[in-house]
């Protein structure tokens, strides 16, 4: 295993310094990065040039240039030696301040996107391909060519028109008309329907139910002003966390699974208790301690389903600890919403608080759960744009992926034993349903950080892509090798991971030296 991964990163390492050197050389042939100088009436011109001359070794060819960036590149490969160079850029920034500037927006911007499009899109392509060519089936595969196919730009832009400029105008008086009512009702009871199938009268029941249930919630809402002053609150924390309690328990464990539905519940009755235990804690919340915070939800929950026990009590851990971290995000959330209003309310965002360009509201002031609220609203509508047009390759590649592994011989056989619907998807097939797509994921999450640049320049966030294109057009070269080799060390690293993950999920793939 060692031999292997050292050789993998020695090939790497030498295809990245060829490719380095391959683009070095086209960026420093794409144009003059003094030809705006040259044509600058300014009186210092000849010294404005000799400057820039200066700073970006201009006076040397570009190939042996090349070789004085890696000298100072190389010095990134020494950790806290402080001794990493890449150079500056025309305005004389150093690259690694930009580069780390760009890195922390475009992460903020497209890993919970990229994270919520592997985890929807995996579990909707799954679903269908157990319920295949039902009109759920047909429904998911629509959506997913139709979103698929959207230009994210338009789709970018859409979602600034009607998800922030018309839903703020909407939070002025957040009444919801009895027609919108109506309307929600039935695409959400439709939805329902598909969800459910069987006969006729079950999708009759399903839609009912969720019609009535989807109009008495919009109703509600709207009565009770809820938009404006949000939450939760115990009962629905509770609520929910007995349907959470169920579904993971279902999941990980199958509900004949006694003692690990017991300890998922009564992680909930814990999450509850906490509820008002940890209020006066949480008005003076740090980033840390909502780490530590979440940390210790996942150990109470192991120690619950530790102390159940049961024929299996890794099953009781891994379902109580699933359960506390999702009630715990339940919290989480209900603590965001008490900081709504004074978010609202605040004199920079002036009632608007779904943002539509940048990162954050300049000179905006609050606590942690202000300024969260600030980062996340900015955060939403480019996430959304990602999530719409990610989601839909992977629901595909997941769907027939799950196809192909259930008609497998060792899937029939798994059922002739007798074992049940859910273990033979859950540990049977899932897992190998997996394989091809960690290829997919690892190119993905791998090329994350170069960023989106269509949807970072829609919105205007200063991410990996901005900085690659307007090093591109400078021509300024140092950013864009500062780009290059982030992504390039970045997609070497998870090149190998998908192929150690490969030997993880199918044990008939051995990584050998």
């Amino acid at each position: 295993m060692v031999t292997y991964i050292v050789r993998r990163l020695v090939t790497a390492v030498l295809i990245l310094l060829g490719a380095s050197f391959l683009v070095y050389l086209l960026t420093a042939a794409s144009g003059d990065p003094l030809e705006e100088l040259r044509t600058n009436p300014a009186p210092n011109k000849a010294q404005l040039i000799q400057q820039r001359t200066d700073l970006l070794n201009l006076n040397v060819p570009a190939p042996l240039r090349y070789f004085i960036w890696l000298r100072g590149a190389a010095g990134c490969l020494v950790p806290f030696a402080n001794t990493c160079d890449l150079g500056k850029n025309l305005a004389g920034q150093p690259v690694t301040e930009a580069l780390g500037q760009a890195i922390v927006q475009t992460l903020s911007l497209v890993t919970a996107a990229t994270f919520l499009a592997i985890l929807i899109g995996v579990s909707l392509g799954i679903v269908t391909a157990l319920r295949q060519y039902s009109s759920l089936d047909y429904g998911v595969t629509f959506m997913a060519f139709l979103f698929f196919s959207l230009p994210i730009f338009w789709a970018a832009v859409l979602l600034k028109e009607y998800g922030a400029i018309q839903f703020n105008n909407f939070l002025k008086n957040p009444d919801i008309p009895l027609g919108v009512v109506a309307l929600i009702g039935v695409i959400v009871g439709l939805i329902a329907v598909s969800v459910a199938g069987g006969s006729w009268k079950r999708r009759g029941i399903a839609f009912g139910s969720a019609f009535v249930a989807t109009a008495a919630v919009l109703l509600y809402v709207s009565l009770t002003g809820w938009f404006r002053t949000p939450g939760l609150g115990p009962v629905v924390i509770a609520l929910s966390g007995v349907g959470i309690a169920f579904g993971i328990t279902t999941l990980t464990a199958g509900l004949k699974n006694r003692k690990a539905l017991y300890s998922s519940l009564i992680a909930v009755g814990v999450g509850v208790v906490a509820y008002f235990a940890i209020q006066p804690l949480l008005d003076s919340a740090t980033f840390l301690m909502i780490v530590l915070l979440a940390v210790a939800t996942v150990l109470v929950g192991m120690a619950i389903g530790y102390f159940m026990g049961g024929y299996d009590r890794g099953q009781s851990m891994r379902a109580a600890a699933l359960t506390s971290l999702l009630v715990g995000a339940l919290i989480f959330l209900d603590r965001f919403m008490q900081s709504w209003p004074e978010y609202f309310n605040n004199s920079r965002v002036r009632g608007r608080p779904i943002a539509t360009i940048g990162a954050g509201t300049p000179g905006i002031e609050g606590d942690f759960w202000t300024l969260g609220l600030d980062r996340v609203t900015h955060l939403i509508l480019p996430t959304a744009a990602l999530i719409l047009i990610s989601i839909a390759s992977y629901t595909r590649y997941s769907r027939s992926s799950m196809l192909e592994i259930m008609n497998m011989d060792y899937v029939r056989t798994a059922r002739a034993k007798g074992l049940s619907e859910r273990t033979v998807v859950m540990r049977h097939a899932f897992r190998n349903a997996l394989i091809p797509l960690a290829t997919i994921v690892a190119f993905d999450v791998g090329g994350l950080i170069g960023g989106a640049v269509i949807t970072e320049s829609v919105f205007s966030f200063s991410g990996m892509g901005s900085l690659f294109v307007n090093g591109l057009r400078g021509p300024d070269p140092n950013p864009v090798m500062g780009f290059f080799l982030v992504v390039g060390i970045t997609a070497m690293v998870f090149n190998l991971l998908a192929d150690l993950v490969y030997s993880a999920l199918d044990p008939r793939v051995k990584v050998k030296s």
